[in-house]
């Protein structure tokens, strides 16, 4: 019985050496999650940190994914750009919602709005040496008014778009479109980089925003 102790507390002062290591300087841990990412059947390690460190919208959120080779956890990648700042949901205040990893793909869902709500569902692959945006899904909308739903398969270059409209004396009428735009690429790193891209679709000239 104590064999068994000493061995989990090894396993223990192991993680934790790693995320001091790894760990942002004056940062909280939001979130840590565990999930084969790379394929070789070695869980990786995703700890998602709340830093010190202000940005336009709150605390600026860090992502990290960390790899074991050995006996030892190496940084895969991080990103800045992923995670969206805490008070980026607007009046509903922190937009982060959740992680997820399910057959290798890592999966970010955040959300925010008042009686306006929105939602970003964000899906990455390891590839190519970096996590790779393969899949992002949206909705929008109000109730009564109307409520606009897009995914966007980055893999094969479908988006898929509708609007279903309650207000039809302001809004108009139901709206559906594919729109294939392939060539995109988004990585963990440049994600929410810059200002959000935006598309026009060409049937229903509706503005879709990814």
């Amino acid at each position: 019985m104590k064999k068994i102790f000493f061995l989990l507390t090894v396993g223990a002062g192991t993680l934790c050496w790693a995320q001091k290591q790894f760990q942002p300087a004056g940062s909280s841990i939001l979130e840590t999650i565990d999930g084969d990412l790379d394929g070789d059947k070695i869980p990786e390690k995703v700890i998602i940190y709340t830093t010190k460190d202000e940005g336009e919208l709150g605390k600026i959120r860090e992502i990290q994914i960390l790899k074991k080779v050995g006996t030892k956890w190496t940084l895969l990648e991080k990103s800045r750009n992923a995670v969206m700042e805490s008070n980026a949901g607007g009046m509903m205040g922190d937009p982060y919602q959740s992680t997820e990893i399910q057959k290798g793909i890592l999966t970010i869902i955040q959300a925010g709005g008042s009686s306006w709500k929105w939602d970003v569902t964000d899906k990455y692959r390891f590839q190519n040496g970096h996590f790779e945006l393969i899949g992002t899904s949206s909705s929008a909308g109000r109730p009564g008014d109307y409520w606009k739903e897009t995914d966007f398969n980055l893999s094969t270059g479908q988006m898929n778009y509708k609007k279903d409209v309650e207000n039809t004396a302001e809004y108009g009428k139901y709206l559906k479109e594919t729109y294939i735009m392939k060539g995109v690429k988004i990585n963990l790193q440049n994600r929410n980089q810059d200002k959000q891209r935006k598309v026009v679709l060409p049937k229903t000239k509706e503005e879709v925003y990814f």
